[in-house]
Order: structure tokens, then C-alpha cells, then sequence
């Protein structure tokens, strides 16, 4: 692959993530959350411990302690022990919480910068991204 494609798929991909920032900004707020509480429970389909959440949503510990306390004091998580681990501490949706999940989860497949995908190409697009992240 020559550098002019190198650059043209380096635009794509930064345009495509800003697109997909401004859809989740524009759907929250109807929720009552921020975008970083939306990422946290978009990521909480099963408890998650708090370094792995970090992870997912590709920021720090501390960041996340942050959004996770506002969750908490709004009654959409909880802090429960790791089974496996007590000095671990997982994070687990409340019942308010998978409710506001779930019209979250709505929201966002509205008008989705990937709904002119299908699942197909969905597939491939998740394959080929994937692949370069590897590389």
C-alpha cells in the first residue's frame, strides 16, 4: 500500500471515529449522562472489574473511579467483591441501571454512523480493523 493510501485510510478512520463521538454526544444527553458514563454502561453487560472497564472504554483507573461514583450515586451500578479475588472490585449494573442501558443501547443504534453497513460488511469492516490493530 503506497503512503497516499496509508494517509487516505488514517482520514477515514479519524472521521469515521469523530462521527461515532458526535452520535453517542448527541444521544445522551436525553439520558441524564455524560459521554464517559454512556461508554461505562455500554461496556457493563456483565460485571466488570474496574481495570477492565478502564480498559474498554481506553482510559485511566483513576478516570474511571471518577465515572463510576457518579453511576453509583445515581443508582445505575454497584460495587460488588470479585468472586475469585476480594481485594478486586467489580462494577454490576442495579436494576435502574440495565433499564437505562437498555435506552441507551436504543438510543445509540439510532441513526448509527454504521447503520449503511450490514452485517456483512460489518463483519468485514470489525476483521480488517481488528487486523491493523494486531499489526
Amino acid at each position: 500500500m503506497s503512503r497516499a493510501n496509508d494517509r487516505e485510510v488514517c482520514l477515514l478512520v479519524t472521521e469515521l471515529a469523530k462521527q461515532i463521538d458526535d452520535h453517542l454526544r448527541s444521544h445522551v444527553h436525553g439520558l441524564g449522562l455524560t459521554p464517559s458514563q454512556a461508554l461505562a454502561l455500554r461496556e457493563l453487560q456483565s460485571p466488570l472489574a474496574m481495570r477492565e472497564l478502564a480498559t474498554r472504554m481506553a482510559c485511566e483507573a483513576s478516570n474511571v473511579t471518577f465515572v463510576v461514583d457518579r453511576l453509583e450515586a445515581g443508582g445505575l451500578v454497584e460495587r460488588v467483591a470479585h468472586p475469585d479475588d476480594r481485594r478486586t472490585k467489580r462494577v454490576r449494573l442495579t436494576e435502574a441501571g440495565r433499564s437505562v442501558r437498555a435506552r441507551l443501547m436504543r438510543q445509540l443504534t439510532k441513526d448509527s454512523p454504521l447503520g449503511g453497513l450490514d452485517d456483512h460488511d460489518r463483519q468485514q469492516l470489525e476483521g480488517l480493523l481488528a487486523k491493523a490493530v494486531r499489526t
